[in-house]
This record gives structure tokens, C-alpha cells and sequence, in this order.
């Protein structure tokens, strides 16, 4: 097994005991595992604390816009089939501004794998609400506690028959990294819902408030009705581990332009390319 090392040691901006480092530790170990140089996979990001990751792991990397780290990523996919893609997020980058982007990525089922780091807030700025902050939660620009109901990204995300949906705990490392590499061998679109508390800005949803309330799932999950179930449960108790998988094929495997693997590998043809380029003239 490759040393996670080889990913690089770098100098983070986040807050110390931030559950950040604990995401990027369970990610080092999860590429290790998978014996993956830097060469063969890429990590894509938006805007956030969790999209600083990409800054932390040696490889490929591209930091884009607030929310539109799926685009990207699944061009990615197409144009180089051979290459493991890892988003990573934050839940107000992939649940809010992204929101939509994250529908069609499970509709698409392209094999990439989503990390979003929820930490139920907005760390980047400051305390905002998120879309996942809970029901009277009082934040820095909710004094009177938020008032709106908290989106349930493992539920819908079950509801729309994602191939693998999957949620953690960046504070159980061995679990956070086995499920990342869980999700990266699943042949689809892949989910995990990584809870990573913000010790800054969220003083409700801590370490000890996630330890407390996670348990492993006991279901099977390929039994859609039982995931749904579980997939529904949130408050007293976070059940964490695969809530959903099932097996079809994804997009990429598809089409026919993706089944000769990467595009750079393939000879161009130069007069084709000088032709169509006059027919613009």
C-alpha cells in the first residue's frame, strides 16, 4: 500500500480541532488504500472550507466556482474515463448554491464521488445558516433561531435511487475512510454525507454531539424501503455507514465516445481539425 505521505504534509488555514483535517486525513488514507499515485486521480472543489481540501492533497486538483464543483468534476470523468474523481464540498456549497447540480449528478450516475464535509453551517462566512443547520439553531445572522425546516441530503438523495448514498463521521477516522473508499470503488455516482463539526461557528452540532447520536446501520442496503427509512432518521440518532446501493450501469460506460478510455491517448488528426476549423471562416 502506497504511504499517504506521498499525498503531501501542507500548512492548512482551518481552525485547530477543525473536522476538516480529520476529512483530509480519512482521504489520504482512503487514496492509500487504493494504492492511487497522484497521477491517476483528481480532486475537485467549490467554494468553502471544505473546498480548501483540494490546496492539501498532492494530485490533481481544480478550485472552482461556489457550487459548481460537479460540472467540472463529471467533465473530467468523460474526457478521461481512467481517472478517479473525488469532489469535495461543503453542505452549503453542494446542498445550497449547488443544490441543482447535485440532482442531475444523480440522475447521470457518472462514477465520481461526492464528499461534502456538514458541519450543519456556513463556516467560510462566519456562521451563516446553511441548509442543513437545524430548526431554531441561533446563528450569527439568526438571533431568533432559524425558522426553515433542514434539507435531508441522505433522504433525497435515497428518494432519487442514487447508486450509493452513503453518510459518516469525520470524528470515527477508521469509519470515515473506509467509507470513502466504499464510495470511490462503487462503479456510479457516489454519495457520503460526512458530518465535520465547525468548532468555530457551531457550537450545538459538536464532536461530542455526533459521537453521542452515531450508529452503525444494520440494514441491507439494497433494500430501497429500508433505506428510506433510515435515511429519514436525524436528531437523536445519525445512523451512519452505505444506507443505499444498487448496482446499474454508469454513464460512462454508456457512451460510446468514453469506451476507448482517456481522449489524450487517441491520435488527432490534424487535417479533420484544419477542416472544421475553416468551416468556421
Amino acid at each position: 500500500m502506497i504511504d499517504s505521505k506521498i499525498y503531501g504534509e501542507h500548512v492548512t488555514a482551518w481552525c485547530p480541532g477543525c473536522g476538516n483535517h480529520d476529512v483530509l486525513l480519512a482521504l489520504k488514507d482512503a487514496l492509500a488504500r487504493q494504492d492511487l499515485e497522484p497521477h491517476r486521480f483528481a480532486v475537485v472543489s467549490g467554494i468553502g472550507q471544505a473546498a480548501k481540501i483540494v490546496h492539501y492533497v498532492r494530485g490533481n486538483g481544480f478550485n472552482g466556482l461556489h457550487g459548481r464543483a460537479l460540472p467540472p468534476a463529471q467533465a473530467l470523468k468523460l474526457v478521461n474515463p481512467e481517472l478517479k474523481v473525488v469532489v469535495e464540498s461543503g453542505d452549503g456549497c453542494s446542498y445550497g448554491e449547488g443544490g441543482n447540480h447535485l440532482l442531475a449528478a444523480i440522475r447521470r450516475n457518472l462514477d465520481i464521488t461526492l464528499i461534502v464535509h456538514n458541519n450543519q453551517i456556513y463556516g467560510l462566512t462566519k456562521g451563516q445558516a446553511s441548509p442543513t443547520t437545524m430548526t431554531g439553531h441561533v446563528t450569527k445572522n439568526n438571533p431568533l433561531g432559524v425558522f426553515d425546516q433542514p434539507f435531508n441530503p441522505v433522504a433525497v438523495a435515497v428518494a432519487m435511487r442514487a447508486s450509493f448514498v452513503a453518510r459518516s463521521f469525520s470524528g470515527f477516522k477508521e469509519h470515515a475512510a473506509a467509507t470513502i473508499v466504499a464510495a470511490m470503488q462503487h462503479k456510479g455516482f457516489s454519495l457520503v454525507d460526512m458530518h465535520s463539526p465547525c468548532i468555530s461557528f457551531n457550537k450545538v452540532n459538536t464532536f461530542a454531539w455526533y459521537k453521542s447520536r452515531c450508529k452503525e446501520v444494520s440494514h441491507d442496503p439494497a433494500n430501497w424501503d429500508e433505506a428510506m427509512k433510515t435515511a429519514m432518521v436525524f436528531g437523536e440518532e445519525i445512523p451512519i455507514g452505505v444506507i443505499y446501493r444498487e448496482q446499474r450501469p454508469s454513464k460512462e460506460t454508456l457512451l460510446p465516445q468514453c469506451r476507448d478510455g482517456a481522449m489524450y491517448r487517441r491520435p488527432v488528426d490534424m487535417d479533420k481539425v484544419a477542416a472544421h476549423m475553416l468551416s468556421y471562416a
